[in-house]
């Protein structure tokens, strides 16, 4: 009876202890950007795909969203906290629209989920963070509750407005929109948008540019930059123009006319043209033979190194040339397609002063023309007097401004 006894007392005793997880499954230097692989990857493939597209997106779609809250114990708590939450807004009209701008599915969730987003430079004064994917295709903002709310206001009339012009438009290439919560108290919402500039080109000067001319100026601590946004004074102090066929030109304008109406209709402003430029014949372009066996000699003694660390991590410079880590214990290197420029690139013409290749897209389209934009204008109006080009204007005003701006800075052969 007693040796009965001592069994059991023993297997009460008994403990379970929790195993920690060693497996790295979303590398990622901070908890936002392993959410937002872990999130982007549990959409696509526990979701959207069990989701057949349907016919015609109804009413509710614009209103629906889907949500998942994770709590774990000890569970990889090397990558991903313990407690987070990840929403989706709208998964149908975004894989609706990600199909009408020509985006592949298992792509889009490649070029987020596989490999770790980077920072990039952010030149507003919003204190937006952004992000780009290992191979340079997408951008990810983070943006405000404000915006969310104003995205959700006008997305039934943004979708319809893509199917009307057949993706034909200059507006942001938006693919999708998520609300990151980690352990309950740090939120963030990110939007996820087609990259303007190319992964094969290089851009060499960037610009801003809004059409108003008060406080257009980019800073000396922008300037100081490698690569500073430049804005509408700068551009015009420069005596810089953009040179593009004539037919590039009326089709260009035809675009940014119907796009900057659509906008004016829903009362919003205060969006810029996005310019980048890539010099053909920039120094920069050109590799020396020399360099390159140097570089392949770095290259394969980092295949080695890499080899015995399967967690490294590293992160893409800014040349088109990536290195990224692949799926096993390997690093490859990723080759952009330098002859594909992109939806958003119009080559120079014959009189341009060199051979450029321009991206062009409208940004920062979701500032409503409402009671905060109003006081600033009568603010402006008081300073810098009523014939002054302030940003702050009516939006059928600030578009009818733009595109006047725009058509005069673009010179035809």
């Amino acid at each position: 009876m007693s040796s009965i006894q001592s069994v059991s007392t023993k297997q009460k005793k008994k403990r379970i202890k929790a195993v920690h997880q060693k497996l790295r499954v979303f590398r990622a230097k901070e908890p936002l950007l392993g959410i937002i692989m872990w999130g982007v990857n549990h959409s696509r493939i526990n979701e959207l795909s069990l989701v057949n597209p349907p016919v015609m997106l109804m009413p509710d779609d614009f209103k629906a969203y889907s949500k998942i809250r994770i709590d774990n114990h000890l569970f990889n708590k090397e990558n991903m906290p313990s407690h987070f939450k990840f929403k989706e807004w709208c998964p149908l009209v975004f894989r609706n629209l990600r199909e009408r701008f020509s985006v592949d599915e298992d792509c889009y969730m490649n070029s987020l989920v596989k490999h770790c987003p980077t920072d990039i430079d952010s030149p507003g004064k919003s204190g937006a963070r952004f992000l780009i994917s290992h191979d340079r295709k997408y951008i990810l903002k983070t943006i405000t509750t404000e915006d969310v709310a104003e995205m959700i206001r006008i997305l039934k009339d943004y979708h319809q407005y893509v199917v009307e012009h057949h993706a034909e438009t200059r507006l942001p290439h938006i693919l999708g929109m998520y609300k990151i919560c980690i352990n309950d108290t740090d939120t963030h919402h990110v939007m996820v948008m087609k990259n303007v500039f190319s992964a094969g080109f290089n851009i060499h000067r960037k610009y801003d540019l809004k059409g108003s001319t008060v406080a257009r100026q980019a800073s000396e601590k922008e300037r100081a930059k490698e690569l500073p946004t430049l804005k509408d004074n700068d551009f015009l102090s420069e005596k810089t123009s953009i040179h593009i066929h004539k037919d590039d030109k009326a089709k260009l304008i035809k675009i940014l006319e119907a796009d900057s109406t659509f906008l004016a209709s829903l009362n919003l402003m205060d969006y810029s043209l996005l310019v980048g430029i890539h010099e053909v014949n920039h120094p920069s372009n050109f590799v020396d033979e020399d360099d390159e066996e140097e570089d392949d000699e770095d290259l394969e003694q980092e295949d080695e190194n890499n080899a015995n660390d399967s967690s490294m991590f590293t992160t893409p410079p800014s040349s088109p040339r990536i290195r990224t880590e692949s799926d096993g214990d390997y690093v490859y290197e990723y080759e952009p397609d330098q002859n594909d420029p992109g939806y958003f690139a119009i080559k120079s013409n014959d009189k341009s002063p060199q051979p450029v290749i321009y991206f062009m897209s409208l940004i920062d389209i979701l500032t409503r023309y409402g009671v905060k934009k109003k006081t600033a204008k009568a603010a402006k109006t008081m300073k810098h007097g009523a014939g002054a080009e302030i940003s702050t204007v009516k939006p059928d005003q600030y578009a009818k401004r733009f595109m006047e701006f725009i058509d005069r800075i673009i010179v035809v052969d």
